[in-house]
């Protein structure tokens, strides 16, 4: 799976589909690793998210969307569960990017507690384009 994964020490990250845009700055410049998960790194007919981006003992799950938040949801779900080195242990963020969200504060706010307890992450959703750093 060498073709689905970059690694580098770039200042920015950029990762776009969908006329949803997420950028990431890299502001200690430490070793990262852009992973292409649809049809790349996962090739199944199952749902998965479009990229994972890892750093030393972080991961980072990101979903590019349209509007459909609860299926981006349950797209990073799965592809935790296969691609995480330790669901529970290793610290997360889990960003959905959209062009709009459907979904009221409440509801993201359950599936944030729900994405805290059982995998360790952070669950961001924003609108298109969120600009984050690590």
């Amino acid at each position: 799976m060498a073709k689905c994964r970059t690694t580098s020490k770039n200042k920015i990250f950029v990762f776009e589909e969908n006329r949803s845009k997420l950028v990431l700055n890299n502001i200690n410049q430490i070793d990262s690793t852009k992973v292409k998960v649809d049809g790349c790194e996962i090739n199944d007919a199952g749902i998965r998210c479009d990229f994972l981006h890892l750093i030393k003992d972080f991961e980072f799950y990101i979903e590019l969307k349209g509007q459909d938040i609860e299926h981006a949801i349950a797209q990073i779900e799965r592809t935790m569960k296969l691609l995480s080195a330790d669901l529970k242990t290793i610290k997360k963020r889990s960003y959905i990017i959209c062009t709009r969200s459907p979904l009221n504060s409440t509801a993201i706010q359950n599936h944030a507690f729900k994405f805290r307890k059982n995998y360790n992450s952070q669950l961001i959703v924003r609108t298109s384009p969120f600009t984050d750093r690590y």
